[in-house]
């Protein structure tokens, strides 16, 4: 069956919100994208999210087959952590939204557990598939780093939509593996399908142009993008900035805001000058997505320290301009960067490991110059018209089927 019209179920993510900025990411960015990109193969997405802060429509079109729909979901400033309170609510707007335009949904995808839990109700109330895609998981979240602490409600959430959703959508083998060992879902409802890049946004630039358009001068360039929250893992970056030579010719950018209202980056500016390496980073802040190319083009690697990523998207960004990556071996990392090929994984957070490989490269320019034609390449097999082109046909197998009871 044609798949023409599917509900996007994204509670808290608004495509429309800038990524960098307070808990807005890779999710964010990934609903926007995927959700274009099935718009321009002729389906029509609707986006469902709450209403919140600084949302200035309840509709907003993103192109001709794509618009976000605000909808009540408790007080726009809500904090998060009472998000789950709102569920309710949200799901009686997104039917009432439904039955008062008559639209006729033929799947419902949900982003996030908070979405899942009105995307399945929502979907079963239809009887229309519900496929479900975590971005992230609580269990895994918890044993990456200690003191990750996350509500008792959320893995039973995901367990419960493991069991119901008729299809889940997972970045990497490792994420999958880790949901059959950890949650017990039915490996035989867990699709594979990678996140993807925008191609051409994020591509090959000249070098010198862009370092200075930014005002850098000769130094070696390293870079860290995304949000600035104890799980992403910068203090790692700063040991390892702090165990290199020639501290003197080097510079590190790091570019997203920070999560947690300031309070992170004052633990890492205060870090780096405990280790004397203050002098070496600059904080550059959130930076608009068509202005990030610039700096993954300006770097000479992209560093990505974190403890738990299930896809991370900033690697494969950085991939697609021709800049080599040094990351951790987690999550969906394994699966985007080809170690000793597009770049390096660490399979132990030890500043002198990372310091190694970026010292290998940066002292190379021909292996530097082969990792990023190959990073490249790499890339140009995950733009998001091959990702959007993969779900659909998902979606339309999943049509074919009935729907899964919801057993809860």
């Amino acid at each position: 069956m044609n798949i023409q019209r599917i509900a996007f179920v994204a509670f808290h993510a608004c495509p429309l919100a800038a990524p960098g900025q307070g808990k807005s990411g890779g999710m964010n960015v990934y609903v926007r994208e995927l959700a274009h990109s099935l718009g321009d193969l002729g389906v029509k997405v609707d986006i469902f999210t709450r209403n919140h802060a600084g949302a200035s429509h309840t509709i907003e079109d993103i192109s001709s087959n794509v618009r976000v729909v605000h909808l009540p979901g408790g007080p726009p400033d809500a904090p998060m952590d009472s998000y789950y309170g709102h569920l309710p609510e949200f799901l009686d707007a997104l039917s009432s939204f439904q039955k008062g335009n008559n639209l006729d949904y033929q799947l419902t995808h949900s982003h996030y557990w908070l979405s899942g839990w009105a995307g399945q109700g929502f979907a079963t109330q239809r009887q229309i598939p519900h496929v479900m895609t975590f971005h992230t998981l609580a269990l895994i979240k918890m044993q990456s780093r200690a003191g990750e602490a996350e509500p008792e409600q959320r893995s039973e959430s995901e367990r419960d939509l493991m069991a119901s959703s008729q299809r889940i959508i997972a970045f990497s083998p490792h994420e999958r593996d880790a949901m059959v060992r950890l949650y017990g879902a039915d490996a035989r409802r867990i699709s594979l399908a990678p996140c993807g890049v925008d191609l051409s946004l994020f591509r090959p630039l000249d070098q010198q142009q862009v370092r200075k358009r930014l005002g850098l001068n000769g130094e070696k360039v390293f870079l860290y993008v995304g949000r600035l929250e104890p799980l992403k893992g910068m203090e790692l970056l700063l040991h390892t900035a702090a165990q290199m030579d020639s501290c003197d010719e080097m510079r590190v950018l790091v570019v997203g805001g920070d999560a947690n209202g300031g309070q992170e980056v004052d633990r890492l500016k205060s870090l780096a000058k405990k280790l004397n390496v203050e002098d070496m980073f600059d904080f550059v802040g959130r930076v608009d997505q068509e202005d990030l190319p610039l700096y993954y083009n300006a770097a000479d690697v992209c560093v990505v320290p974190s403890y738990y990523e299930s896809f991370g998207l900033a690697a494969l960004e950085s991939m697609a301009c021709g800049t080599p990556v040094v990351a951790a071996r987690v999550g969906g990392l394994s699966t985007i960067v080809q170690h000793g090929r597009t770049g390096f994984l660490k399979s132990w957070r030890c500043p002198e490991a990372f310091a190694n490989s970026l010292e290998m490269i940066i002292s190379s320019d021909r292996l530097k110059q082969s990792m990023g034609l190959a990073a490249r390449r790499r890339a140009e097999g995950m733009g998001w018209d091959q990702v959007a082109s993969d779900i659909r046909s998902l979606y339309e197998s999943l049509t074919m089927e009935p729907a899964k009871e919801d057993n809860n």
